[in-house]
C-alpha cells in the first residue's frame, strides 16, 4: 500500500505506508500575504510615521524567516529567471567596497569610514529588496493573487497622484514624524536622515524663475516621485481593465486625467520622457498583436493632452521648463566626472558615490546654507547608470543590466496586459536610469513588475494555467 504526498518540486512522490503510530506528514508552510500587501496598501501610513523606505528592510526580516520556514517544510524555494546575474551584481557591490578609501581626482577627500554609512544603507536596501523579489515570486495565487498585487500597484499610483496634488497646492506642507521625534536632535537634523524620516509634500526649487513646489510625497524626492509615476501608471490601467465595475473604470480614467496636472507642474522633464516611452512601448506591443484600435486611443489621448496644454496654464509651464534647462550644465558636469572616474577604476569602481570639490565653474564654489545646490555635487547621484558605472564598475553595471535585460527577453512572448505593462515598466526604467536613481522605491516597483512577469510565466506553463 502506498501514500501520495506533495513532493518538494511540485510532483507527486509515492512512499510506502509506515506504521500506524508514525507522525503525520506536515503540509508545507503557507506564505502569508501581509508582509508584502501590508507594505504596499499602507505605504502612506509608513510615510507619515517616518518609516518610508525603512519599511522595506524592516519587513525583509520576517519575509526571509517565512521563506526559510517554507523551505524547511519541504516546499521548494523558487528563484527568478536570470537570478545568477543579480547575485553577481550583489557580489560586485560587496567587492567594490575595497576601493571605498580611494579619492578620485576632483573629489572631496574622506576616509573609508566616512563613506561607510551610505554604503551600508545602500547594500541593506539591495539585500532587502532581493528578499522582497523572491518572496513576491514564491507567493501562490491563493496566498496573494496576481490580480490583487496589480490592484495594490494601481492603488499606489492613486497615492502618487494624490501626493502630487498635495505637493502642488500645499507645497510647504510638512510635519515631524513619530520616528523623527525619537531620534537625537543632532541626528534628525542631518539632510540624509531628514530625507528618510521627515514627511514633506514637495521640494521647493527655482527652475523657471522664482521658487516653486515640485511634488515629492510620499516618495521623498521629486525625481523619485516622477520615476514611480512612470512605473505605476500602467498598473492602474490593468487593474481597471480587469474589473467589470463601470464605476472603477470611471474613477481610473478620472485619476489618469487629473494626474496630468501634477505631472506637468512637477517641471520634471524625465517624467515627461518616461510617460512617452511607456505609451509608445505599450502601443507598439499591441499594434504588433494586430490590435490597431490602440492607435486611435493614443491619438485621442494625445489630442486631449494638447487641448489641455493650450486651454490651461499648463502649456505655459511646459514652455517655461523647456526654455530653462538650469540642471543641464550640472548633469553634463557630473556625467564627465563619472566617465573620468570609471576610467580610473573600470572593473570594480569606487564602492560608492563621491562629492566633487566645488562646482562645475570653480573649485572654490561649495555648498552652503544659503545655496545648497552651488557645489559639492554627488558623482553618481544623477542617474542609476552613472552610479553603477562609478560605484561598481563594469562588473556591477553589466550584471545589473543583464538581469533586467534577460527578464525582458525571457518574458517577451507574454501578451497579457500584465505581460505588456510589466515589460513597459522595465523598459521605462532603462530610459530613466540616465537621470533617475533606482533606490529605493523605484527598484521595488521594478522588482514587482519582474515578479508578476515571472509568476505569469509559471502559471502559463502549468496544466490548465492561464494568465490574468
Amino acid at each position: 500500500m502506498t501514500l501520495v504526498v506533495p513532493g518538494g518540486s511540485g510532483t507527486l512522490r509515492t512512499r510506502a505506508a509506515g506504521p500506524a503510530h508514525s507522525a503525520p506528514v506536515q503540509r508545507p508552510t503557507a506564505l502569508p500575504a501581509w508582509p508584502l500587501a501590508g507594505v504596499l496598501a499602507l505605504y502612506p501610513l509608513w510615510w507619515a510615521l517616518g518609516l518610508g523606505v525603512l519599511i522595506f528592510p524592516l519587513t525583509a526580516a520576517p519575509m526571509l524567516v517565512l521563506l526559510l520556514r517554507r523551505r524547511a517544510a519541504g516546499r521548494p524555494l523558487l528563484l527568478p529567471p536570470g537570478f545568477a546575474w543579480w547575485l553577481l551584481f550583489l557580489v560586485a557591490v560587496v567587492v567594490s567596497i575595497a576601493a571605498l578609501g580611494a579619492d578620485p581626482s576632483g573629489t572631496v577627500a574622506e576616509t573609508a569610514g566616512d563613506r561607510l554609512l551610505a554604503v551600508v544603507y545602500r547594500l541593506s536596501l539591495y539585500a532587502s529588496l532581493t528578499v522582497l523579489l523572491v518572496y513576491a515570486g514564491n507567493l501562490t495565487e491563493t496566498e496573494l493573487s496576481r490580480r490583487r498585487l496589480v490592484n495594490l500597484l494601481g492603488w499606489l499610483f492613486v497615492v502618487t497622484v494624490a501626493g502630487g496634488l498635495l505637493g502642488i497646492f500645499a507645497g510647504r506642507f510638512e510635519f515631524t514624524s513619530p520616528v523623527e521625534w525619537l531620534l537625537p536632535p543632532d541626528l534628525r537634523t542631518k539632510g540624509f536622515v531628514q530625507s528618510l524620516v521627515h514627511p514633506y509634500a514637495a521640494q521647493i526649487m527655482d527652475l523657471v524663475g522664482g521658487e516653486k513646489p515640485r511634488p515629492a510625497a510620499p516618495w521623498g524626492y521629486t525625481n523619485t516621485w516622477g520615476n514611480n509615476f512612470c512605473l505605476l501608471m500602467g498598473w492602474l490601467v490593468v487593474a481597471a481593465w480587469a474589473t467589470r465595475r463601470a464605476g472603477v473604470k470611471l474613477v481610473a480614467l478620472l485619476c489618469l486625467a487629473v494626474s496630468v496636472v501634477p505631472a506637468v507642474a512637477s517641471l520634471n522633464r524625465g517624467l515627461w520622457i518616461g510617460i512617452a516611452v511607456v505609451v509608445l512601448y505599450v502601443a507598439a506591443r499591441y499594434v504588433v498583436m494586430g490590435r490597431l484600435w490602440v492607435l486611435g486611443a493614443v491619438l485621442l489621448a494625445a489630442a486631449g493632452l494638447v487641448l489641455a496644454l493650450i486651454a490651461t496654464p499648463l502649456g505655459d509651464t511646459v514652455d517655461a521648463r523647456l526654455d530653462n534647462g538650469k540642471s543641464n550644465g550640472v548633469r553634463s558636469f557630473l556625467i564627465d566626472r563619472a566617465v573620468d572616474g570609471f576610467a580610473g577604476s573600470p572593473v570594480i569602481g569606487y564602492g560608492s558615490t563621491r562629492n566633487t570639490i566645488g562646482g562645475r565653474n570653480s573649485i572654490t564654489v561649495g555648498e552652503s546654507s544659503g545655496c545648497e545646490r552651488c557645489g559639492n555635487f554627488t558623482v553618481g547621484g544623477n542617474g542609476q547608470f552613472w552610479q553603477l558605472m562609478y560605484a561598481h564598475g563594469a562588473a556591477g553595471t553589466i550584471a545589473y543590466l543583464a538581469f533586467f535585460g534577460y527578464g525582458l527577453w525571457r518574458f517577451r512572448r507574454d501578451r497579457t496586459p500584465v505581460g505588456v505593462v510589466g515589460s513597459a515598466a522595465i523598459v521605462s526604467s532603462f530610459s530613466a536610469m540616465f537621470w533617475y536613481n533606482s533606490l529605493a522605491t523605484p527598484l521595488v516597483f521594478m522588482f514587482l513588475a519582474y515578479a508578476l512577469l515571472w509568476r505569469n510565466d509559471l502559471q502559463a506553463n502549468r496544466p490548465g494555467g492561464q494568465s490574468p
